[in-house]
């Protein structure tokens, strides 16, 4: 599996509330075998800190967890496990006071003996993958990179999001936007860029779920978007009265159904084409019958191309049951492409400049950019960027 399957979810046409556009998606038929709910954790004030099977924690905005309950005749379900490591999240922008008490869990997704239930965290299976990513650092001890680099790596590492009612008109437009019949589905678009992507298995768990997405997180760039972009146009359908013409019920409501197509092949061919066509690394977390539990990450390629971060419940047809998705800004998909190169030469700035095609002094401006100076040994960097320079 490298892409994300919404077979079995219909687009309908767009709702718009100044710059913020809903795209529902609908079900001909709830997926059966599996629901979704919320759990609120009461007392945390919006933080958590989750604790990692290698004795680290997981820091970070928290507003509450979901619990998927599956029913088969399979056993229960299994863990993989993932590699883990000492980092967290920071949320920007506005949000609850930064002294707040922090309510500890066990995992990001753990389920209780004997139970077909699971409980997770929406979104943190995703921004732990990508906190994660190569996250011990150098590999080899070259002198470029600092004592601090070799003895722990990327620790700690943090990114900064937003809370939903901190995106300019997100409240206000999830307020107002109708429910369809069988919708189990959205997605969001702030100034016409996707910013998320939310999917359940029946309509009922997203009728309950749709105003947790006020409390979500969202990227910078959404922000901003969100901030300064103006409002979007409307949906809008002309039906033209052809050489047959209209002259019954059945001939408008056709005409209408053929309105409803061209809008969902212009969504998907344009609008949710980067999402739809980018090809991602999956990891299984969980096990759940005929359930699995991933997040993935993007090829962070550089070009302009929106890329995002999520996690994902797929049936055995490998078709999207649950996704949440997180839209990475640029200097977030930068930073990724900079850590898979530097990963791929073994942390030799010499040898990722050759890969790149640029000069030792271009590859340390790129890590200082993304916030990784402090990895490098000063001393020893100055040195090899005066003998760059004199030779």
């Amino acid at each position: 599996m490298t892409r994300i399957d919404l077979t079995g979810l219909d687009v309908r046409p767009a709702q718009v509330w100044g710059g913020v556009r809903l795209v529902p998606l609908v079900r001909a038929e709830p997926v059966p075998g599996l629901r979704l709910r919320r759990e609120v954790y009461e007392g945390s004030g919006g933080w958590g800190a989750v604790d990692l099977p290698d004795r680290t924690t997981y820091t970070s905005y928290i507003p509450h967890g979901l619990v998927a309950d599956w029913t088969t005749g399979a056993g229960a379900g299994t863990a993989t496990g993932a590699e883990s490591a000492a980092y967290g999240t920071r949320l920007g922008g506005e949000g609850p006071p930064a002294c707040v008490p922090v309510r500890r869990i066990q995992r990001l997704a753990k389920r209780r003996q004997g139970e077909r239930r699971l409980r997770f965290l929406p979104l943190h299976l995703a921004l732990e993958g990508y906190l994660a990513l190569h996250f011990g650092g150098p590999s080899v001890v070259w002198d470029d990179w600092s004592r601090e680099a070799l003895r722990h790596g990327l620790s700690p590492r943090a990114e900064a999001a937003y809370a939903g009612w901190a995106v300019p008109g997100l409240a206000e437009a999830l307020r107002v936007f109708e429910l369809h019949p069988g919708q189990c589905g959205m997605l969001l678009y702030v100034a016409d860029t996707l910013a998320a992507a939310f999917v359940v298995p029946h309509p009922d768990d997203y009728r309950l779920l749709h105003p947790t997405l006020v409390e979500d997180l969202f990227g910078e760039l959404v922000h901003q978007y969100a901030y300064y972009g103006g409002p979007v146009p409307e949906f809008t359908a002309r039906i033209r009265d052809g050489a047959g013409g209209i002259r019954t019920l059945a001939d408008l409501r056709a005409a209408a159904r053929e309105q409803e197509r061209a809008w969902a092949v212009a969504h998907d061919g344009l609008m949710a084409r980067d999402l739809l066509e980018t090809s991602y690394a999956f990891e299984r977390v969980y096990r759940a019958g005929p359930f699995d539990l991933y997040r993935f990450l993007p090829p962070f390629r550089r070009g302009g191309r929106e890329q995002h971060i999520g996690e994902l419940i797929t049936d055995r047809k490998g078709r999207a049951v649950y996704l949440k998705t997180f839209r990475l800004s640029e200097n977030q998909i930068r930073k990724g492409h900079l850590l898979q190169r530097l990963a791929s030469c073994d942390w030799d700035p010499g040898r990722t400049a050759e890969a790149l095609g640029t000069s030792y002094a271009e590859v340390v401006r790129r890590i200082h950019g993304a916030g990784l100076d402090g990895l490098l040994n000063a001393h020893t960097v100055a040195q090899r960027l005066r003998e760059t320079q004199g030779s």
